[in-house]
């Protein structure tokens, strides 16, 4: 049937069908508005992602997912027979309730993003029954993409995207007869250096798109495996464009100067890349029209049809109040009541010595402090950091230590990966594999980190590295951030740090710079407490 003919059928004798008018909607609202107290902090949060270039994009995504939802509800047209299917709707309510609570708990608003998308779907499951109710999952799972990515999946994607498009950006200036080398991120041209930033990884083109191309896949009346398709090259034509571009401004910068990567063309040239990759997505359906037949325009194979969707807004007014949506909507308000009476819990870690204490002479080694540039310690965000070169007379090479704390890992600080910050400076890193220390003599006795040998050009260093946080060590990212929301729900802290130590390998081989790490850190480790506190 027709969007008119659910018209029809809504507005005959609807007291009948749906209870009386007013009554499921003000229930309905009531339900919203009660998710204001529990999440609240993760939409602070989200506004606030919406504020970055990569997600400036979030604020359209519920418009498309609404307009997708009332497009749905042509499907469903209000049932014949009473819903006897709501209650499971109500029990994904609660898991997202408590889910929600879990995320205001510890301090991670990503946990509370993801809540509220599991609260809508568990609203829809209570409106229209958990089986019509699964007609409208399109629209909800499309809600996904107005939400960043948490941070440290964020960096390693960043990254990633970074280097990816820098090695295909650079062979496109190489073939352009550009001399060029690339050393990481940074595009050498000679007389300039280009350092290809977050806003040229790519993410600021490939989360819109993404979008963009899933509502293109559900609204494309053509086989499921052109919409795959479509799906499945939304990501490498974004990365290849983003290249392109960098490409592009490689080749303007060293025929006009750098001021051709800066300003409004940048910026232009960010549009012109975007709205390539819409039309390259465009041109790949149109083609697989094509293989399968399917003569019909392509505005015609997308089912843009906004007829009726007046009738299905006005479908809310007679929303029944059935027992599970007015269990819902006290569910929502008495927990989030609950939620806005709790005291807020602050973080505070024990005292500890800041870093600029750290001795620089550690059993014959004596330290030099390093100042890191600008731009560096912005992207570190770190409360306290410290970079020291030692040196000791009867060693071969230098020992380079670096420190980072952070009082409280949550709302978007938190460590830095070494694993993902040595690629993006240049360096080739082998195989990352966790190892055991032995320390004889500390206090400790041995001490679990990761040992890497990485690779620029001709030379060769040794890194050990391990995250610290109360009193414990930690080699894997998870493992870390999975103990500070056991640590944030027991002890109420999440405070912590990274410890790195790099040496270079030189004539004398792996082995010597093995010991000559170990021997560093069983001069040093114990000063460690004194400083990230246990």
């Amino acid at each position: 049937p027709s969007g008119k003919g659910f018209e029809r059928t809504m507005f005959v004798a609807p007291s009948a069908r749906a209870g009386a008018p007013g009554a499921g909607a003000a229930w309905l609202a009531f339900a919203i508005v009660g998710t204001l107290p529990l999440f609240w902090f993760g939409l602070v949060g989200l506004a606030d992602a919406w504020a970055r270039p990569e997600f400036s994009h979030g604020p359209v995504i519920p418009i498309l997912s609404f307009y997708m939802f009332l497009r749905e509800m042509k499907a469903v047209p209000p049932p014949a027979q009473p819903v006897t299917d709501r209650w499971p709707g109500v029990g994904v309510i609660l898991f997202a309730l408590a889910l929600a609570a879990l995320g205001n708990l510890v301090r991670i608003d990503h946990l509370v993003f993801y809540a509220l998308i599991v609260w809508v779907a568990g609203l829809v499951l209570v409106c229209f029954g958990f089986r019509r109710g699964w007609v409208f999952w399109p629209s909800v799972l499309h809600l996904v993409f107005m939400l960043p990515l948490p941070q440290f999946l964020y960096w390693k994607v960043n990254t990633t995207l970074q280097l990816v498009s820098s090695a295909i950006g650079v062979k496109l200036v190489a073939l352009a007869g550009v001399p060029v080398y690339l050393e990481g991120n940074v595009i050498d041209l000679g007389v300039t250096m280009l350092q290809v930033a977050e806003a040229c990884s790519g993410l600021r083109y490939l989360f819109p798109i993404m979008s963009f191309t899933y509502v293109f896949a559900v609204l494309y009346r053509g086989p499921l495996w052109q919409k795959l398709v479509l799906l499945l090259f939304a990501v490498p034509v974004a990365v290849m464009m983003n290249a392109v571009r960098i490409g592009i401004i490689g080749i303007l910068v060293d025929r006009w100067g750098v001021a051709q990567a800066e300003g409004f063309l940048h910026v232009f040239e960010g549009w012109v890349v975007f709205l390539s990759c819409l039309a390259i997505l465009f041109a790949m359906a149109k083609a697989m029209q094509r293989i399968v037949g399917d003569r019909r325009p392509l505005g015609e194979a997308l089912e843009l049809d906004f007829s009726g969707l007046g009738a299905q807004v006005a479908r809310i007014r007679f929303l029944p109040p059935s027992p599970a949506l007015v269990t819902a909507a006290l569910m929502t308000a008495a927990i989030g009541l609950a939620w806005s009476l709790v005291p807020a819990r602050e973080a505070v870690p024990p005292p500890r010595e800041p870093y600029a204490l750290f001795p620089q002479e550690l059993g014959g080694w004596s330290g030099s402090t390093q100042a890191l540039k600008p731009g560096i310690v912005r992207i570190l965000a770190a409360d306290d950091h410290l970079s020291v070169l030692y040196s000791r007379p009867d060693e071969a090479a230098p020992v380079d230590l670096f420190l980072s704390w952070y009082a409280s890992q949550t709302e978007g600080a938190q460590i830095h990966s070494p694993e993902v910050c040595l690629p993006g400076a240049g360096w080739e890193v082998f195989r990352i594999e966790p190892v055991t220390v032995a320390l004889p003599g500390t206090r400790t006795g041995a001490v679990r980190l990761n040992r890497a040998v990485i690779q620029k050009g001709l030379e060769r260093q040794l890194v050990y590295y391990w995250f610290q946080a109360r009193g414990r060590q930690f080699t894997g990212d998870f493992a870390a951030r999975f103990a500070n929301i056991t640590d944030s729900l027991s002890h109420g802290r999440t405070d912590g740090g990274l410890v790195r130590v790099i040496t270079p390998i030189g004539d004398e081989g792996v082995a010597a710079a093995d010991a000559r790490l170990e021997r560093f850190l069983a001069a040093s480790v114990d000063e460690l407490p004194h400083f990230i506190p246990e």
